[in-house]
């Protein structure tokens, strides 16, 4: 069943068991009120009869005026002696007084209701005056007459029910219909994105939660579109950086199976073979651990490092560079300055930015780190020639390389790494005239 009549079902039966519980509520106390009330007015009736009664008939030999004047009244009463615990009047036939004095305690003054066969009558009891005299008169009405005006106002009030349900389930209707129809159209914009028609995605009108989901969605659409371009690119970009090794092995392969090349120029071929092997073992391996970077966080072992030993072994390892590049390696550690990271791994990224350093550098590059209450900054800046406006948005992509670039992977690697480790990575320009990186790292570990 559809998200929209689930709503609405749901809404429905909702609706119908509360005016189902109110309808039986009301239509009990209804009732009780009626029967509240008629006592009310039986009541004021009876007083006023007994005033008239002993203003006019007080006497004794007005005993059958007394009882003409209360037949005249069209009342089911009773003239109750309570001392004597006998009936002295009623205007009820012979067999219906029986029937009510064989069937009701007369004695017993609490009670409400009295029953007569099937029916019940509602009475109150009103005493003389003086109270002493201990005779009261009892008013009775049917209990049928007051279940006729509850089933009245009942009929009222289930058909007051009915269109107020009427209204509410079409009001229902149209606000589900008015959440839902975001919903639709967001799903058919996620077959779009499941069909890869990134350029069809389009915007959907919505408030709220679903206003969130629906931002969630496109930025989603974009990321992957990004992703995916990127994905092409990067097969295309690995495929050409494989293929020209490959197809120099192979040339000259060929030619030393072949007997083309002299002895000289087997030993070059042979030489160039085994540099194009070195080339591309380091890409592939370069290639396979951006693989296990972007798919197994389980290889990622965290833990509090001194910033100071980092740098210690960056400039061990960049030693050989920059004695052969002629490059003076400046180093600033900030004290106490430290990185909750994999070691190993923020080893690699460094190590990735600082040897590109060290290879564009003119004269020196300088590595400073600073920390703060969060994260740790490493910055590497040299005095070589930069990088290319153009390449600014790039750098940091697969196999994109600059002039004298070896793989292309290396800060793309070191961009993986510190992404991971919850930091980043960002390059600009240095005052020193050449390229400035910084690497940030977390300094605590998560609470």
């Amino acid at each position: 069943m559809k998200l929209h009549y689930q709503l609405n079902a749901a809404f429905t039966t909702l609706l119908l068991v509360i005016l189902a519980v109110t309808g039986f509520v009301i239509y009990s106390l209804i009732l009780n009120l009626l029967i509240q009330d008629e006592q009310r007015q039986l009541e004021q009736k009876g007083t006023l009869l007994i005033d008239i009664l002993n203003e006019e008939y007080g006497g004794r030999q007005n005993v059958k005026d007394f009882q003409r004047f209360l037949q005249k009244q069209d009342l089911q009463l009773f003239v109750y002696d309570k001392a004597q615990d006998r009936v002295l009047y009623t205007t009820l036939n012979d067999d219906v007084a029986r029937g009510f004095i064989s069937h009701n305690d007369f004695k017993d003054q609490g009670e409400e209701l009295w029953e007569y066969g099937a029916d019940k009558f509602v009475l109150k009891r009103i005493p003389f005056y003086p109270k002493e005299r201990g005779i009261q008169l009892i008013l009775l009405t049917p209990l049928t007459d007051l279940q006729v005006v509850q089933h009245s106002f009942f009929v009222r009030l289930l058909i007051v029910f009915i269109i107020g349900a009427i209204a509410a389930v079409t009001l229902s209707y149209f606000l589900t219909n008015k959440l839902v129809t975001p919903l639709t159209r967001l799903k058919r914009q996620l077959k779009k994105i499941e069909k890869r028609q990134f350029d069809d995605v389009e915007r959907i009108k919505a408030t709220g939660e679903i206003k969130e989901v629906e931002q969630s969605v496109f930025e989603m659409a974009g990321a992957l579109e990004s992703y995916m371009k990127s994905q092409q690119a990067f097969f295309q970009n690995a495929s050409h950086e494989l293929k020209t090794p490959l197809m120099t092995i192979q040339g000259y392969a060929e030619g030393i199976r072949d007997h083309i090349f002299t002895e000289k120029e087997k030993e070059k071929g042979l030489e160039v073979m085994v540099a194009e092997v070195i080339r591309l073992k380091a890409i592939i391996n370069e290639m396979i651990l951006l693989a296990k970077l972007d798919s197994e966080e389980a290889v990622y072992e965290p833990h509090l490092i001194e910033a100071k030993t980092l740098v210690k072994h960056i400039a061990d390892r960049g030693l050989p560079i920059s004695s052969e590049q002629h490059v003076s390696l400046l180093t600033d550690v900030a004290d106490g300055a430290m990185v909750y990271a994999d070691e190993e791994k923020v080893l690699r990224a460094l190590s990735n930015v600082v040897f590109n350093a060290l290879r564009h550098a003119e004269k020196e590059v300088y590595i400073s780190v600073t920390y703060g209450n969060k994260f740790t900054s490493f910055v590497i800046e040299d005095d070589g020639k930069g990088v290319p406006d153009e390449m600014l948005p790039h750098i940091f992509h697969r196999f994109v390389k600059g002039k004298g670039g070896e793989t292309g992977l290396g800060l793309a690697i070191a961009r993986a790494i510190a992404e991971q480790s919850g930091g980043n990575i960002t390059v600009g320009r240095s005052s020193l005239g050449g390229a400035r990186f910084v690497l940030t790292f977390p300094n605590k570990g998560n609470p």
